[in-house]
This record gives C-alpha cells, structure tokens and sequence, in this order.
C-alpha cells in the first residue's frame, strides 16, 4: 500500500516505520529512514525517537545494528533535527541502555528542563555503573520526583551491602513524603534486607504486605523466599512458597538453593525434581544451585547426571561456574582424574575458578603434580588476586613432604609481596566464640 501512494508524506513514512519496529524489523526501518533522506523529506524528532526506543529495548530475538542509539545521534545532528523532551529522554534512555552512560549525561546536560523520566534513566544507568554518587546528585538535583525515581534509587542501593541500608533510608523518606509503595518498590526493599541479613525488618514489611493483595504478587512473595532462606529462616521461606499460588523459575530456584545453603541439599534436590514435574523449566542458576547441593551431599552420580542434562534436555550450555562446581564434586569424591579430563575437555580456557577448584581438591588428595599444573595455571590468569592459591600449593607440598618446593614457592610470595592473611578469633564478652 506504502508504494502505491502517489505521494510518500513524513507521517506515512512513520507509520510504516513504526509498524517494522513492532514487529522486530528493525534493518527495515532504518532502510525506510535512508529511503526517506534520499527522497528529500526530513525524519523528524518523532521518527528518531521510534529508533533510539528500539535501540533501548533490544532483545535476545532481535538483532540490532551495533552503535545503533549513537548512529541516530549523528543523524540527528546532521540533518539539524531540534531534540524536544520526547528526543532528549529517548537518547539518555538509549545510551543508559547500551551502557554508555557518560554519552547520556552529555545529553542530559544539554537539557533545559531536565524531567524525571530522563533523571530515573541516568540514575539507573549510574547505579549499575556503581557510580552511587552520580546517581545521588541527579536524585538531589530532581526537583519534582515520582514513585518510579525513588523505586531506582533503592533498586540501586540493594545491590550492594555497603550501601543497602541508604535504601531502607530512602523508603523512609518516600513514605515522609507521601509517595505511596509499589509492587517494585517491596520488592527492592526486602532485596536491601536480604543484602544486609536483617530479617526482623524484612518480616515487619511481610507483615504490611500480607493485609494487601500485593502479597499475592509473584515478584513479592518470590522476593520473600529469596529473602528468608539467604537470612537462614528456611522454615520461613518454605511457609512462603507454598502459600504461593502461582511460582516461576526464580521462586523455584531461591528455594532450591536456600536448602542447598542451609544445610539441606536432599530436599534441594527432592525440589529440583518436583519443579521439573510441575513442567517449570530450570535455568542455568537453578542448575547451579542443584550442582551446588549434589558436592554438599557427595552425591557424585546425581551431580554428573544433572550437569549432562543440562544441554541434553534444556539446550543450556555449562558456564565456567557449573564447570568449576563440578570439578570440585568430583574432586571432593577423590576423582581427580574425572575432575582433569573434564577441565582439558571445556569448550573454552578454564578461568581461575576452574583451576582453583582443581587445586582445591589436589590439595585435599595430596597430589603434588597435579597441584602444580593447575596453581601454574592459575598464577597466569590473575596471581595477585589469589594468594590462596600458594598458600594451598605450599600445603600441598607440605604435606608431601616436599619442603625445598615450599620455600621456593615462599620465596616467590615475598617476591611479589603476597602474603597470607593473619588468622584470628574473636571471644565475646561472654564466654563464647
């Protein structure tokens, strides 16, 4: 139809290059946007803005062209295309995405009027930088702030414990300032109490949320399981779960790896098959956490017949930690010569977590050759990061008897000023440890 109109107008351009977008045609779309230059007519802010949204909302279906936000940028600037606010908080949110986020404080700087939607895309993006400060001066500088602004910030502070507790802080000062809570905002929230392992509160805000019927939300009650069984309530976690009327992989999987943690890896497993019964497909984490649970109980079989399975029946290729996971399940069952044949036979090089986990297990089993294979290994992807490592080969070699190996090898720790850490105890006032 869009060829046979006699005239080809700026708006019929962008609706066929809006309809390409929706459906993930995204190479059609910036072909009609050449198109439509070649023509002579001008795309206009509106036409930009419907790119630089598809270049933020890229997924793993869609291929997008590489630099695709900066490509329309430079467009823009050469065909002296005036940004409104749409644009501006199209471009910020484009480059934020694409994880250039110094390119978007360009753009943000530049604006005028700076409005909350671009000031939560830059905090975002500061926040997954870890640029905490960054983020905290665009939050101080945002004059008329929103539920979704403050829900960034405590997101933001929850990943990490050293600033967790800002975000219990800023949900205070929400509620000061009469913002009223969101299914994302709990969520973020009883994250921050996982990090920092303060149950009491975590439980004040189940305690909230179970007169609503948020409580009901699989984000929320899923983030509860997650919450209790990394606190140690694993009792309080499984109450969670099974109220729940609806689960997916994610509650499944904190579950699972909640007994795994907690000192329970045969109801790990129990529940690793019954979510494959209830025809919940596990993902690599679950996978993981199942792993996890298999070197915990030295169930060796079970541990390989689930790492098989993973590409097997689910097509999910082993990352380099199920590979380490699984070296140390069968270093721990002293087959160490099933744990070197698996790390030779990786698709890629072994990191550092592979050897370590093999020279973990060398060391258990004293066996000095295969000790030093993988802590030379290990000293040439990043030595300085990892004094265990010589101190877990000088053990070895200890322990073999083999001592002018472990001055030598002391030798080379003053060398390159590598120490050990002082081990330490600490007695309470009370008597106990």
């Amino acid at each position: 139809m869009f060829d046979e109109l006699p005239q080809h107008t700026l708006s019929a351009y962008n609706y066929l290059i809006g309809g390409y977008l929706k459906k993930g045609n995204v190479q059609e779309s910036l072909g009609l946007v050449r198109r439509m230059v070649d023509s002579g007519e001008k795309p206009d802010g509106f036409t930009f803005s419907m790119i630089l949204k598809a270049s933020a909302c890229g997924s793993s279906t869609v291929t997008l062209p590489r630099f695709l936000g900066r490509t329309a940028h430079a467009l823009m600037v050469k065909l002296d295309v005036e940004p409104d606010e749409v644009l501006y908080t199209a471009l910020v949110d484009s480059y934020v995405k694409s994880g250039r986020v110094q390119y978007a404080r360009t753009v943000f700087d530049r604006m005028l009027e700076k409005n909350v939607v671009c000031s939560t895309a830059l905090i975002t993006g500061y926040m997954n930088n870890g640029s905490v400060e960054e983020a905290e001066n665009v939050f101080n500088k945002t004059v008329e702030k929103d539920i979704v602004v403050f829900n960034a910030m405590i997101e933001g502070y929850r990943k990490s414990v050293e600033t967790a507790k800002k975000g219990l802080e800023i949900f205070v000062e929400m509620q000061r300032l009469n913002f009223r809570p969101n299914i994302s905002t709990f969520v973020s929230l009883i994250g921050a109490c996982s990090v920092l392992s303060v149950v009491e509160i975590g439980q004040q805000v189940q305690g909230q949320l179970m007169k609503t019927e948020s409580f009901m939300d699989i984000k929320i009650a899923s983030a509860l399981v997650d919450m209790h069984a990394k606190c140690g309530r694993i009792e309080d976690a499984r109450r969670v779960f099974d109220y729940m009327p609806e689960k997916n992989v994610f509650t499944w999987t904190s579950m699972i790896d909640g007994y795994g943690k907690n000192g329970n890896p045969i109801k790990a497993l129990e529940l690793f098959y019954v979510m494959q019964e209830c025809c919940v497909e596990p993902n690599d984490v679950t996978f993981l956490s199942a792993l996890s649970a298999c070197g915990h109980a030295g169930l060796l079989a079970k541990g390989r017949e689930i790492f098989e399975s993973m590409e097997r029946d689910y097509s999910i290729k082993p990352k380099m930690e199920h590979y380490a996971c699984m070296v140390d399940l069968l270093g721990r069952a002293g087959r160490l010569d099933l744990a070197w044949e698996l790390v030779m036979g990786m698709p890629e090089k072994p990191n550092s977590d592979v050897w370590a986990a093999l020279l973990s297990s060398c060391r258990l089993h004293g066996d000095v050759q295969m000790a030093s294979i993988a802590a030379n290994e290990l000293f040439k992807l990043n030595a300085d990061s990892r004094p265990g490592a010589f101190v877990a080969l000088s053990n070895t070699l200890a322990a073999a008897g083999k001592w002018d190996g472990v001055s030598e090898l002391r030798e080379k720790m003053k060398v390159r000023g590598i120490s050990k850490d002082t081990a330490c105890s600490w007695v309470g006032t009370d008597g106990g440890l």
